[in-house]
């Protein structure tokens, strides 16, 4: 007989925002809210959202995840047993969630964590007119809107040259305690896979620096995480950008191979960071080190990133913000590059969002993802990224949980395994408020997650 005890009103508590600019020292932070006895446990809810095990991932054509009423999953070991109507399950008494529904938990596949202290006030400067890109530049500039006259002039050499200092000021200890609760923070709002990536560091030794720093994270980190080597973020002051990419390739591509430190390699393309040749050349040194490829794509302007990235057998290919018609053709002809959308960087950045419903009717996979940084995208919330995705974009809300969870698992080289609820699977699931899935992207701003399960510990909620 299934329990019938409601959820009790509990408070957990969260870890205090970062509120400076710089990084600030504090104790060590707990990570796991509670475990459960030995990976243990069943529960039930409302509603069960989940996209189907059989299809691996999904394109724009669905079949898109089912919602299904009064249903169960229990699991073993941290490995999923059972999942189906909770009038089935026999032999546990299950927590019973009234009015809530229960859903694979959220992959974030595009983070750039780790990162030491924030970037306030760039987003105040672009608030007063000055660009991404003039703040990249560190030149004053003249591009975008002024209001009422008042215009700031940019912090000098900020974007990511900025964050590259503030990194190699901080001590590897300074660094993972700002982070822990960050990643915390993370598992609180459902996050239970993410990547994590360099390309703060700027130099072969610092690039690694940042990879082993992004593999201690990971260790400690309640999720199961991935890190990618940004191995062309910008180019290095007083380096021209062939040597650079010379140096990535000779030099550190194999470097954090030998190390084993990453799991994929990306590039930035864009006028003012690298090119397509470059991306190609990147890519060809990434294959010989066996280590898949990402992109980010098309974000400024129409680069031809997206259809080379497809080209290549890219992963993925990152923001798309200004894609071509060609380059959405290739993309729904991909075989394997999935188009990931960054949309609380655009709403940040101001930026035109990309035509997302022409990318699904070319037959596109898309994956929804934070984008989290300290200077276009401070937003760790997977539902705050679902929300700004179907209200931004025009997703509809299922669509939204697949891009959010099976299709960002492959992005991240976690499928079949992650991202959806099936026996024989590991239990990373979400607890949500709201009988239904919808519910998350209807409430921006509201965290929804009432439980948050990685292989069947819980590791955040309320």
């Amino acid at each position: 007989m299934r329990s019938t005890s409601r959820i009790r009103n509990r408070s957990v508590s969260l870890m205090a925002a970062q509120s400076t600019e710089a990084v600030a020292s504090h104790p060590s932070l707990l990570f796991h809210v509670a475990v459960s006895d030995h990976a243990r446990g069943a529960i039930a809810a409302t509603s069960l959202a989940t996209p189907s095990p059989d299809h691996g991932l999904i394109r724009g054509g669905g079949p898109w995840p089912e919602e299904s009423k009064e249903q169960a999953v229990a699991w073993e070991d941290g490995v999923i047993t059972y999942v189906g109507p909770a009038d089935g399950l026999h032999g546990v008494e299950p927590e019973w969630f009234e009015g809530c529904t229960i859903a694979p938990g959220f992959v974030d596949c595009h983070t750039h964590l780790p990162f030491a202290g924030w970037r306030a006030d760039e987003f105040e400067a672009r608030l007063s007119g000055v660009s991404y890109r003039e703040l990249h530049g560190g030149g004053a500039g003249s591009s975008g809107s002024e209001r009422e006259g008042v215009r700031a002039r940019p912090p000098k050499e900020g974007g990511i040259y900025r964050s590259a200092r503030m990194l190699a000021a901080a001590s590897d200890d300074e660094v993972l305690a700002f982070c822990r609760s960050l990643v915390q923070e993370m598992a609180e709002h459902g996050t239970t896979a993410l990547e994590l990536k360099t390309g703060y560091g700027l130099s072969v030794e610092a690039e690694l620096r940042q990879a082993r720093l992004a593999r201690r994270l990971s260790k400690e980190a309640p999720q199961t995480c991935s890190v990618t080597l940004l191995a062309c973020h910008a180019v290095p002051e007083g380096m021209d950008r062939a040597d650079w990419v010379r140096i990535v390739c000779d030099e550190l591509i194999p470097a954090a191979a030998r190390e084993r430190l990453v799991d994929a390699v990306d590039v930035y393309v864009e006028d003012i960071a690298f090119s397509v040749d470059d991306l190609a050349e990147v890519a060809r040194c990434a294959s010989d080190a066996g280590l898949p490829l990402r992109c980010h794509a098309d974000q400024l302007g129409a680069s031809g990133a997206a259809e080379a990235a497809v080209a290549l057998a890219a992963r993925s290919a990152d923001h798309l913000n200004h894609v071509s018609a060609t380059g959405i053709a290739a993309l729904g002809d991909a075989p394997a590059t999935v188009a990931v959308l960054l949309p609380t960087s655009t709403l940040f950045l101001g930026a035109s969002p990309p035509d997302v419903r022409a990318l699904l009717d070319a037959g596109a996979a898309v994956a929804i993802a934070t984008d989290f940084n300290p200077g276009t995208s401070p937003v760790l919330s997977m539902p705050e990224a679902i929300a700004t995705a179907c209200s931004l974009y025009g997703l509809r809300p299922l669509e939204a949980l697949a891009a959010a969870t099976v299709n960002a698992s492959v992005v991240l080289g976690l499928a079949p395994e992650r991202g959806t609820l099936s026996p024989g699977r590991p239990a990373d699931l979400v607890v949500l408020d709201g009988d239904a899935f919808r519910l998350v992207p209807y409430r921006p701003g509201h965290n929804p997650v009432v439980r948050t399960f990685v292989d069947g510990e819980r590791v955040g909620g309320r």
